[in-house]
């Protein structure tokens, strides 16, 4: 079977190429928004061109780096860094340098955008994002039950589970890596979420929240959310930033004020390290006018 995702490449257990496709019930196809396929390549040094597709793609490099060449745009991507593929025509490949392994997640459905945008991404070009360890984990759970179930719908609750537990995750609700996270630790991602990410909780605060001591709270988070206290602080400030800038209409001074950030300087050094762009690039992409994407939204 030819691959979704690399134009002609075959897909297939034995291959570099590994996918999987979705075929939905009536009652995930009512729920707007579901996995249509996902798979994982081992890509070699050189250049892969990307298909055409209808549905918009959650893109992540497992391990090593690539640049992505989309229209005129270019973006690099190393190991946990993500992005979403639009739908719809498009001149892209992928150049890979060494070699790199990545993995996808395409979703379909009337809703999908929303999915998509609530993700944090644009709907017409890619962005670069960092994944939290629970949204790579789940990722790979979705390849894994898809390649398994390819064609059928015998796992489509279990995809739709997975799927939303992605979008859990990037939304700081507790999502652990394994299932759920333990009682103190979920005490300070809820904590964290109910404040808006307003305070800069420092690390001492966040242990006296979960009852444990320091160091001992550090190890528990990082075991059970896969990335360091701060860090996944860090992240979720900067999601909820992008939400300020494209729903709320916040200039970049006041969306860095209610992430903590008074220093605008900061914010924009911060917000760009962590999404690639300036918060002011960001809300000049994402206030686009697209009139294919707005009647997608619409069917």
């Amino acid at each position: 079977m030819e691959s979704y995702l690399f134009k002609n490449v075959e897909a297939a257990a034995d291959t570099l190429v590994v996918e999987g496709w979705h075929k939905p019930g009536t009652l995930t196809r009512s729920s707007g928004a579901w996995i249509h396929a996902a798979g994982t390549a081992m890509l070699e040094k050189g250049e892969h061109p990307l298909n055409c597709h209808d549905q918009w793609v959650w893109f992540a490099v497992e391990a090593g780096e690539l640049t992505l060449r989309w229209q005129n745009n270019e973006l690099k991507l190393q190991a946990e860094d993500t992005c979403f593929l639009p739908a719809g025509e498009h001149d892209a490949y992928l150049e890979i340098a060494d070699q790199a392994r990545v993995l996808w997640v395409a979703l379909e459905g009337n809703l999908a955008p929303m999915v998509v945008r609530k993700m944090g991404a644009l709907l017409h070009m890619p962005l670069r994002q960092g994944a939290l360890p629970s949204q790579m984990y789940l990722a790979k759970q979705i390849v894994q039950v898809m390649v398994r179930h390819s064609g059928t719908a015998d796992a489509t609750y279990q995809l739709q589970h997975l799927m939303y537990g992605m979008l859990a995750s990037h939304w700081g609700q507790p999502v652990a890596m394994d299932a759920m996270l333990s009682h103190e630790i979920a005490k300070v991602v809820d904590t964290l979420r109910a404040n808006q990410y307003r305070d800069n909780f420092s690390l001492a605060e966040m242990a006296a929240i979960s009852r444990m001591p320091m160091e001992t709270f550090r190890k528990r988070f990082v075991s059970e959310v896969g990335m360091p206290p701060l860090s996944y602080v860090l992240h979720c400030k900067m999601e909820r930033a992008k939400e300020l800038l494209r729903e709320e209409g916040h200039t970049v001074r006041q969306a860095g004020i209610e992430v903590g950030m008074q220093d605008p300087y900061h914010f924009s050094k911060q917000f760009k390290n962590i999404v690639g762009i300036s918060p002011s690039a960001f809300m000049k992409q994402a206030a686009k006018p697209d009139a294919t994407i707005r009647g997608s939204m619409k069917k």
